[in-house]
């Protein structure tokens, strides 16, 4: 069995995947940041020729770099995040290769995404406990800058259950996938509760608040909020609120039989089980 642990930020998500590896110790850990077989999320993707050009034109890391890159066929994935450095705007300058936030045509990031889930889902890698790699980012993509519909985002995860199930117009109701996998969603009953934990929780030692302004550049910022004139708190939480609704209508209606809820940070080893 292999494991995607989803919900909103700050739901509990890094503790769940956490618990999962110790009741599943055969099961490799996928977290934020990590290289994945799926997701693409803090992860610059680029091809061979720029590739080089990065490695020239960081030469002084050039080994930390090699260190942090995974090569799928033509392609060359560089984990940025975790290299530690201090070289001006060498994060920034990654950042533009990552799929995400408009980033690729969403021809080119679909195309990605379903080619992801199918080859994964016909590899033989052991099992996995995989951290926000199948709504998270994809959601908040298509919501904050592709402008989509919330029945456009339903119909595109019709094609994530088909590559999942190591085909292309697969009937989503098949049984015939070549991984088992499981979907766990931490639901958060109270959003605008939970954002001011977590807004503390990401606090530096004084009590500056770290994730939040950059949460809230990030949201003012994308074409979604411009188009509709967003950009308060109150338009984050409600936000925050439409998008864990819709993840949980994707569980509904294209993973019926793969799901279970878990209320955020109330749930017990007997509900996992």
């Amino acid at each position: 069995m292999n494991y995607f642990v989803e919900g909103l930020q700050g739901s509990g998500k890094s503790t769940l995947v956490q618990k999962l590896s110790e009741l599943n110790p055969d099961c490799t850990a996928i977290r934020e940041g990590d290289y994945s077989q799926v997701e693409l999320a803090w992860c610059a993707y680029m091809d061979e020729e720029k590739y080089m050009e990065i490695l020239d034109k960081y030469s002084d890391i050039r080994s930390e770099i090699e260190k942090k890159t995974h090569s799928e066929e033509d392609k060359r994935i560089i984990c940025y995040t975790q290299i530690i450095t201090d070289i001006p705007g060498f994060h920034k300058d990654l950042e533009q290769y990552e799929i995400y936030n408009n980033r690729a045509s969403y021809g080119d990031f679909k195309a990605i995404i379903l080619k992801r889930y199918k080859d994964w889902s016909r590899g033989l890698d052991p099992d996995m406990i995989f951290e926000c790699s199948l709504f998270q980012n994809i959601v908040e993509d298509m919501i904050l800058f592709r402008c989509a519909s919330d029945d456009e985002i339903i119909e595109f995860y019709k094609e994530v259950r088909a590559a999942l199930e190591g085909n292309a117009g697969h009937d989503i109701n098949s049984n015939a996938c070549k991984k088992d996998y499981h979907i766990f969603y931490l639901k958060t009953e109270d959003v605008r509760g939970n954002l001011e934990v977590i807004r503390k929780e990401r606090s530096d030692d004084n009590g500056n608040e770290l994730w939040f302004p950059l949460m809230m550049g990030y949201f003012k910022d994308c074409p979604y909020s411009k188009k509709e004139g967003l950009g308060s708190e109150e338009d984050l939480i409600q936000h925050f609120i439409h998008r864990q609704e819709l993840e949980l209508r994707i569980c509904e209606e294209v993973f019926p039989d793969k799901y279970t809820v878990l209320a955020s940070k109330k749930y017990t080893d007997e509900d996992i089980k």
